[in-house]
Parts: structure tokens; sequence; C-alpha cells
């Protein structure tokens, strides 16, 4: 039983996978990435699911990660730190590596781990008026443990255009830096959602997760040891006076001290 999250399955055997923080804006904290990483792995085994939905409830579709629990983190012990950190990481490894394909249906607003939600699902289409930001260094932290994905997704250089400086940006640029295949208006979301789905129903589920790993071996994704790198960057920040001020700012409702 997940609290979390929540999953809608259709006699094709595509899964629809919805965050329900909506109250949160789907903002990562310890239990939702636990309920993801469990659920993903598993739904990675079942051989009756074709195609994996991300979706979620609210306005947003994921705000980030949840910053009661990273300021929780910045108290905890090295090792709960560390714990922590490695959790996030591997859950956006477990979506990446499922060899189920990945739709996101992004129905609404992302930010920072959001942006690395949408990074690892194989394809997404999101709606207009959505918009995206890798929010993290305006609170003192950096996109660490979404780097690998968020590069791969983008590119080197289209990445440079977002990735350091907290700026937002609209739907319409989200495709230009390949992180939306598409932009559509809020009445066709399920629609577009569903012309990718279908496709993958004429395909033998063996070879599309056989072609999945190929482009993840090819392709320069996330290894062990880059793994470890983000997250050991994650849990410096977290001890960073910079991020501490930060978010004791976001939560003050005041400009943080590093703001003009």
């Amino acid at each position: 039983m997940t609290e979390t999250i929540r999953l809608e399955r259709d006699a094709r055997g595509v899964v629809t996978l919805w965050l329900t923080r909506a109250q949160k804006h789907n903002a990562l904290d310890a239990q939702m990435i636990s309920e993801i990483t469990q659920v993903i792995r598993h739904l990675g085994h079942d051989a009756s699911v074709r195609v994996l939905v991300l979706a979620a409830e609210g306005k947003s579709f994921c705000a980030g990660g949840d910053l009661r629990w990273m300021q929780a983190n910045m108290t905890a012990s090295p090792e709960e730190r560390g714990a922590s950190a490695r959790a996030l990481a591997e859950m956006l490894e477990a979506v990446d590596i499922c060899p189920k394909p990945v739709i996101g249906r992004v129905h609404g607003n992302a930010f920072g781990g959001g942006v690395g939600m949408i990074s690892v699902c194989d394809v997404a289409v999101g709606v207009q008026g959505a918009r995206f930001g890798l929010t993290e260094t305006k609170l003192g932290l950096t996109p660490a443990t979404i780097s690998p994905y968020v590069v791969a997704r983008m590119g080197a250089a289209k990445a440079r255009r977002v990735f350091m400086s907290s700026r937002l940006f609209e739907a319409e640029e989200a495709v230009a830096l390949n992180l939306l295949a598409k932009v559509v208006p809020e009445a066709d979301l399920d629609a577009a959602v569903e012309a990718e789905v279908v496709p993958y129903l004429a395909c033998a589920p063996g070879a599309v997760a056989e072609a999945k790993a190929l482009i993840r071996m090819l392709g320069g994704r996330s290894d062990s040891s880059q793994q470890d790198a983000t997250i050991a960057a994650l849990v410096k920040r977290w001890e960073d006076e910079e991020a501490k001020a930060g978010i004791a700012a976001f939560f003050a409702k005041e400009p943080p001290p590093w703001a003009l």
C-alpha cells in the first residue's frame, strides 16, 4: 500500500503511476522517493506491463525535492545524509533503467528534481503554460543527483543555458532544450500521451527492453562512479552554509543573503 503515489492499469498493460502529494506540489520526500523506487522496480519485472506513464495530480507535475526533507538532512548524521542522497539517486536510476518505455505526462510546472524526473522518461509531453527550472542554485544547492540525466537529455551546450542560473523557462523552450518532445493544449494532453503509448503495443516487449538498454549503453548515461560523485556533491551542499541560509530564507519568505 502506497500513500504518495497510486497506480492505474488498463487492459492493454498500460500502467499510469500518479504522484499524489498534490498539496505539496508533488515535492519529493523520503517516503515518495522510497515508494517510487519500489514500485518502478516491481513494474519493470512485471511481464504484463507494456508501457508506463508517469503523471501527477494537482497543479504541479513535481516541485522538486521537499525543502523540509532537505532541511532535515542538513541536521542529520553524515551517514543519514549519505543514505538520503543515495535514495534519491537510486530512484532516478530505477526510472532510467526500467525496461518498460516510460512516457512523461507533464500537466503542470516542474522544478529541480521535477526536471530530473522528466529527464529519466523516454519521452515527455507537456502542456502549454507549464513552467520549468533548475532552481537549486537560488537556494544555495546544486542539481547534483539529477545532473547526469539532465545533461544527457539536453546535451551539455543546452544544459549550460539553464543548469546554473535557476532561470525559469516556458514549455516551448523546454522543447528546444530537448526536455519535452512536444507541447500541446491541456485539452489535448491525454491524446498526445496516447499517441506515444500506442506504437509500443505493436512491438515485442523483450525487443523494446533490449533496445532501451542499448541506448543507455551507447548514450553514456550515469554509471556507479558518476552516481557516487553526484551523491557526494549533494551531501556537500547540504553541509554548506549557503544552502542552510538559502533554505532558511525560503521558509522565512525573505531574500537569501546573496540576492541583489
